[in-house]
């Protein structure tokens, strides 16, 4: 049905080149729905330290392998020096977000915030944070820095080193598991006061459960307890589908739906306690981390703060900043699986 001639509507007064009419009020919500992955592990659960200089030290040690000792009665004691303890640090890394605000923009009525300083100084805190997860767990190698570049600290994932042991049939524990029989990843790991980034291999292989174990089985037994695995979305789905996967029961209230349970969160192997499996935006999806959460922390210089910068005109300036550190107190205690598909 046509519309009756001379009808007064929305579309046919003042309209203009917008989707809304000039003689009406726009219709915005006010709220700013901002997608916020906040799941950062590393700086949410690792002990916190307190770094004094730019370059942060601990020492490392670990007990001689088990031997024969057997010695005859009444015999005269035997000395041998012990092993000093292994010298380890990290460079300290400044991470910062930066916003300028018009005075303008401050006063006038927004939509979904009354401050415009206060959304920004919320919202790239949370990017910080998330630039940190990414430092802390992925494959940056360390470095002091100069005039030109900043100083970089060393990542989990190169700070797990030790000899690099190919995925095959059998269990071969191993601090570095390779998934693929040849690849040609390496981890350096630390020497003459830093640490090189991993070299990843020129091949790739599918993560199996042999790897997985393998890795485990390399952290327990040089003394760690890999309580945790972390892993991308890619790495955390071929987990779901192992054998080693703990049975999960979901009470289920009367009249209330049942939910579906479609992912590990817990895997049982023999090496240690049960795994907690995490879910990680920021681990490489070409890696996973068995870790020994004892033998990891953070070391802050600065904790994250924001400062006021000087105004040098109509507008408020804003620095959030960070100073810290990777510590790895042990790097034997935990273990990795590289070059995954």
């Amino acid at each position: 049905m046509a519309i009756v001639s001379g009808t007064t509507w929305t579309g046919g007064i003042g309209s203009n080149s917008k989707t809304f009419n000039s003689n009406t009020r726009e219709d915005l919500e006010d709220v700013i729905w901002e997608l916020d992955p906040m799941d950062t592990w590393a700086l949410s659960n690792l002990d916190r330290v307190k770094a004094t200089a730019v370059f942060h030290e601990w020492l490392s040690d670990s007990l001689a392998a088990p031997a024969t000792n057997i010695v005859r009665e009444g015999d005269d004691a035997t000395y041998s020096t012990a092993n000093a303890a292994t010298r380890l640090g990290n460079y300290c890394q400044i991470s910062n977000k930066t916003f300028v605000v018009s005075g303008t923009l401050e006063v006038v009525q927004k939509a979904g915030r009354r401050s415009e300083v206060g959304r920004l100084a919320t919202k790239l805190l949370k990017e910080l944070k998330r630039d940190m997860e990414t430092a802390i767990v992925t494959n940056q190698g360390s470095s002091a820095g100069g005039s030109a570049t900043g100083r970089a600290l060393a990542s989990m994932e190169s700070w797990i080193a030790g000899p690099s042991v190919t995925a095959s049939a059998t269990i071969t524990p191993g601090n570095v598991i390779i998934a693929t029989t040849n690849a040609t990843a390496t981890t350096p790991g630390f020497s003459s006061g830093t640490v090189a980034a991993p070299t990843d291999g020129a091949s790739t292989g599918a993560l199996t459960e042999i790897a997985l174990k393998s890795a485990l089985a390399g952290s327990w037994s040089t003394g760690g307890n890999p309580r945790v695995i972390l892993a991308g979305s890619s790495q955390k789905a071929a987990i779901d589908g192992f054998t080693g996967v703990a049975t999960r029961f979901v009470d289920v209230a009367p009249k209330k739906q049942a939910s579906i349970v479609g992912a590990a969160n817990v895997y049982v192997s023999s090496y240690g306690d049960p795994h907690m499996v995490v879910l990680s935006r920021y681990v490489r999806s070409s890696v996973v981390l068995c870790l020994d959460p004892d033998y990891w922390a953070l070391a802050f210089l600065r904790n994250p703060f924001t400062q006021v910068l000087a105004q040098t005109g109509d507008a408020e300036k804003r620095l959030i900043l960070a100073e810290y550190t990777l510590v790895c107190r042990n790097p034997s205690a935990s273990s990795k699986v590289v070059a995954c598909t």
